[in-house]
């Protein structure tokens, strides 16, 4: 080829890549993602970049491992807490704590800045919360009471069958019924126990019957469950999501849920993200399309929320990403494969962000087919053969444009986070978590003993005297409970909502 041909290439990849980036053009304000490449050249002019008002439209981040995955995730949270958006970002692998410091600069560095559109690049810190799921992390303790959580995550968390799903729907049914909380493991333990015992039969006159041998797998499955830790995540004080929408000198608090000791039981993670999820749509008011979201939840490992999951999970997913858009959060999930995110779901997923594939087997090949047909078509790129050479920190973009239609598909060079590209280590987010605000709020557990020791006290007044033979008066619910033997030895919440109905919405979550 001569150098006028080269040049014309040039000219020509130069041409094409800002007929891309024409169509990333906003009036509004918008998240830069990087810049547009063409036949290998990148261009710093030509701009990729998602408006912020099609933000709770929702996103996807994928590809391989060692992709760029978390850095592109870094690089948003970044972003939307300067423009005063909090963010909730799942931090499974404890990579993005180099959040809360300002990055390091090299020349390496400022030069990727440059070519992806970031002329302005500067070491910067963010307002970061470190939280931890339970107690024995390294954050500050988050925790959900079990009548919050509810049957259909209990049961996702358990690995019940939807059978067994149904039948601990059952006794979440009765507990609410007779306004029961159940605050940890221990009193879903004692009201099953009580449901299945001699005691208890005439409680479950006119809902149903609970099976001794379905109602085992489940006791089980929760003794297994707190033999794993997860007797930790379950008690007060609860999460409130309004402490997840705090901002900090302008800037939007970036919460980084980590996973800590809970890495045997990840799908527990995942999980309870999505009761916090459920939590902020039942607790947030309506506010339509607005100019920048009001929150923007991140899913990373988003495979572990859906693998094996129930019908009746899957649909309440799909329902929560559908519905939350019109109170003005955004949900981005981050996984490998676009095909682990269920179809009703990606289909409600508007921006598109592709790091790498791997097609090294027939399932990869599958799986990689299905990923260019998602996208729309395009005559700069043969798009199978780009998704498997995208070199680290590059993506397969498309996004919503602020009319809704789809933007062109780019080829992306991701610009550079300003935060530090590592971790701060596990006691520097210790300290950073017990200096925070939401220490004194959460860090020390509430065990409500005083409840306890009211309920038994009660039961102990309404025993009869022995030599009497009268009539001994009706028992209550909480009394009944507590006069079984299976249950008074270790039945420690109150009711303390006793003849109050809790009611329950999304995901089968309590009503606040």
């Amino acid at each position: 080829m001569s150098a006028h041909d080269g040049g014309r290439a040039m000219t020509n990849s130069q041409q094409q890549a800002q007929e891309i980036a024409a169509g990333y053009q906003f009036d509004g304000a918008a998240l830069e993602l990087g810049t547009v490449v063409v036949d290998g050249q990148v261009d710093p002019t030509a701009r990729v970049r998602i408006p912020m008002r099609t933000l709770n439209r929702h996103g996807l981040v994928a590809g391989a491992t060692g992709t760029g995955k978390t850095k592109t995730l870094q690089g948003i949270a970044e972003q939307l807490s300067r423009a005063g958006v909090p963010v909730v970002l799942a931090d499974i692998k404890g990579d993005l704590s180099g959040l809360s410091r300002p990055g390091e600069s090299s020349d390496k560095l400022t030069a990727r800045a440059a070519e992806t559109g970031d002329a302005d690049w500067h070491p910067s810190a963010y307002p970061t919360e470190f939280v931890s799921l339970g107690t024995t992390g390294i954050g500050v303790p988050i925790r959900a009471t079990i009548t919050s959580f509810g049957p259909v995550l209990l049961s996702k968390v358990l690995g019940l069958n939807e059978t067994q799903e149904s039948t601990l729907g059952l006794i979440f049914h009765w507990a609410d019924r007779n306004g029961l909380a159940l605050l940890d493991l221990k009193d879903i333990r004692a009201v099953i126990t009580h449901l299945t015992s001699p005691e208890g039969k005439e409680d479950l006159k006119g809902i149903g019957g609970v099976s001794a041998a379905t109602a085992g797998v489940i006791l089980r499955a929760l003794v297994n469950l707190e033999a794993d830790g997860g007797d930790t995540f379950f008690g007060e004080p609860e999460l409130d999501p309004a402490d997840l929408l705090r901002t900090a000198g302008g800037q939007g608090v970036i919460t980084l849920f980590e996973l800590g000791a809970q890495s045997a039981r990840p799908v527990m993670f995942s999980t309870f993200l999505m009761w916090v999820l459920a939590d902020l749509f039942q607790t947030l008011p309506e506010v339509g399309d607005v100019d920048k979201p009001k929150l923007v939840f991140i899913f990373d490992e988003a495979h572990l929320l859906f693998a094996g999951a129930s019908k009746a999970f899957l649909e309440q997913v799909e329902q929560t990403v559908r519905l939350i858009r019109s109170k003005g959060v955004g949900v981005f999930f981050c996984t490998q494969l676009p095909t682990d995110i269920p179809n009703p779901v990606l289909s409600q997923l508007g921006a598109r962000i592709q790091h790498a594939l791997r097609a090294f087997t027939p399932d990869d090949q599958k799986a990689l087919s299905k990923t260019v047909r998602t996208y729309p078509k395009t005559a700069a790129y043969d798009l199978e053969q780009a998704l498997t050479s995208l070199g680290t920190g590059e993506a397969i973009v498309t996004v919503l444009s602020e009319r809704g239609a789809p933007t062109p598909v780019a080829w992306t060079r991701i610009a550079p986070p300003r935060s530090l590209m590592d971790t701060i280590g596990d006691t520097a987010i210790t300290q950073r978590a017990q200096a925070g605000p939401l220490y004194a709020k959460y860090g020390q557990t509430i065990d409500r003993e005083s409840a306890y020791e009211i309920l038994t006290a009660k039961v102990e007044a309404a025993e009869p005297e022995p030599a009497a033979p009268k009539p001994k008066p009706e028992e209550s619910t909480a009394e009944r409970i507590m006069s079984n033997p299976a249950v008074k030895s270790f039945l420690r919440s109150a009711a303390t909502a006793a003849g109050r109905e809790i009611s329950r919405s999304i995901f089968g979550t309590r009503k606040r």
